[in-house]
């Protein structure tokens, strides 16, 4: 089989589940994680054989993805702000939103002395912003032990430098054994149970519920204890980084407001409100 005859095996079969542009991009990514050829590799040797390895490889790819995980899951990786990070359903998958908030923190934040990341799963956020801010001591906790050991490896596979630390952050009685920051950057769970009936099956059948879901009674949950920590463990000139559900943006800005903070409401590149930052 050559390489532009498993291109087209994968296009089609992906084509019965996916969109066109969806399928293209898994098809591209399935094919270079086999063949080790960029896009443009391929093009130039599109009647190269493939291995009898390389082909099993090939179908056991495509039997993961007829059941609709995702690709990232199947193969064990993604990427985020230029690195390659291992993810598994024990971690969200990075997403390109989540990059635009280590953008603008980045932007407006050149030192922080003491960062805090709530709900780092992959530790995406953090080995990002520590990448860039090898000075910052950043301490990224999760109540998930199988999504630290994650982003454990990843710390360790790219060279970065955090403080991973286990924790339910929910738990106001654990809060007395972390110290004073100077910003939180988070992304934490925001999406109502309510809203599970219009998720794709890619999303609600395989990424970890415990890092995507609020009860729909108290969907600004983890936004309320992020500001009743912030009251007692930022110090001195800091600001509070964090993603939101794009239909809270509202909610999420006035519980801020009545705790003090001067807050900005920022959109995505896609136009949706995705983000806020509260200053002191």
């Amino acid at each position: 089989m050559t390489i532009e005859l498993a291109y087209r095996q994968i296009l089609g079969d992906l084509s019965k589940i996916y969109d066109e542009r969806e399928s293209v991009t898994i098809a591209n990514w399935a094919m270079e994680y086999i063949t080790g050829k960029s896009r443009i590799d391929r093009m130039l040797f599109k009647n190269e054989e493939i291995s009898t390895i390389q082909q099993q490889q090939l179908q056991t790819i495509l039997q993961e993805l007829s059941t609709r995980r995702p690709i990232q899951y199947v193969l064990g990786e993604a990427w985020f702000c230029g690195m390659k990070f291992i993810v598994n359903e024990h971690t969200l998958i990075p997403r390109p939103e989540t990059e635009e908030l280590v953008e603008w923190v980045l932007k407006e934040n050149p030192s922080p002395k003491h960062l805090l990341d709530i709900g780092t799963g992959s530790g995406c956020i953090s080995i990002a912003l520590n990448k860039k801010l090898p000075n910052t001591e950043i301490t990224s906790l999760d109540i998930s032990q199988e999504a630290l050991k994650i982003a454990r490896q990843n710390a360790d596979s790219l060279n970065a430098v955090i403080h991973l630390l286990q924790m339910d952050f929910l738990n106001e009685d654990n809060w007395n054994s972390l110290p004073q920051f100077d910003m939180i950057v988070s992304n934490p769970p925001y999406i109502r149970l309510a809203e599970k009936e219009s998720m794709n099956r890619n999303v609600l059948d395989f990424e970890p519920g415990l890092a995507l879901f609020v009860p729909d009674q108290d969907p600004l949950l983890f936004y309320r204890k992020i500001a009743a920590f912030a009251s007692k463990h930022l110090k001195g000139e800091c600001s509070i980084y964090l993603e939101i559900n794009e239909t809270l943006g509202k909610e999420v800005c006035k519980l801020y407001e009545t705790e003090g903070y001067k807050v900005e409401l920022r959109k995505d590149l896609s136009g949706r409100n995705r983000m806020v930052k509260a200053t002191l």
